[in-house]
């Protein structure tokens, strides 16, 4: 079982890195806060969850234990996966989801693309119990925080944007100053947000 890794970044691209430890590479699919520091920081190092399936072995990087026990009570939930407890992170932090699964907040859960309404009921009613967002050191200032509504074309920048590089909150900003500046498609969001960062 492959619990760390700390090393270079040989590569990256869309959530996946490629981290050099020890003379080998190991291709990570990150959390967006893990792709983030990754790359910014161009070394580091990685909580990892190896998955050994059939088809073949994946490997999933997290920035904290903290992160990665959260993945790990994710994927304990029926219909959720690997590859989805990885897009829910990367949409919002421990402490926003903590809360959001706390206070029964389906509605902020179904804004992750590709989680559905079903799948998000069923992930705060098994770990609502498991998760206490008060428990959570970042997550009571969060509860007091209204969640940024964000359309799917601004999800998809944002999520451009990470890949590049950028924290969620960076990205945020710039596509919300790209939208209020009149860009309209994806790629118009993104090459706006990308001139004012």
């Amino acid at each position: 079982m492959i619990g760390y890794l700390k090393g270079k970044v040989l590569y990256s691209d869309a959530g996946t890195i490629v981290l050099e430890t020890g003379g080998v590479g190991y291709e990570v699919q990150c959390s967006g806060a893990a792709f983030a520091k990754l790359v910014t920081d161009g070394a580091g190092e990685l909580y990892t969850y190896l998955q050994v399936r059939e088809d073949g072995v994946s490997l999933f990087g997290f920035v904290s234990m903290e992160e990665k026990n959260m993945f790990l009570k994710l994927i304990s939930v029926s219909g959720v996966g690997p590859k989805m407890g990885i897009g829910i992170l990367s949409s919002m932090n421990v402490g926003e989801l903590a809360a959001a699964i706390a206070s029964s907040d389906v509605k902020m859960l179904s804004t992750v693309k590709g989680l559905g309404k079903k799948t998000a009921e069923r992930i705060v009613l098994e770990l609502r119990e498991k998760v206490s967002a008060a428990a959570l050191p970042s997550a009571g200032a969060v509860q007091d925080m209204p969640a940024e509504k964000v359309t799917d074309r601004e999800e998809d920048a944002i999520v451009g944007l990470m890949s590049l590089g950028y924290t969620r909150n960076e990205s945020l900003r710039a596509v919300r100053r790209a939208v209020e500046g009149g860009a309209a498609s994806v790629e118009e969001i993104v090459m706006s947000a990308l001139k004012n960062m």
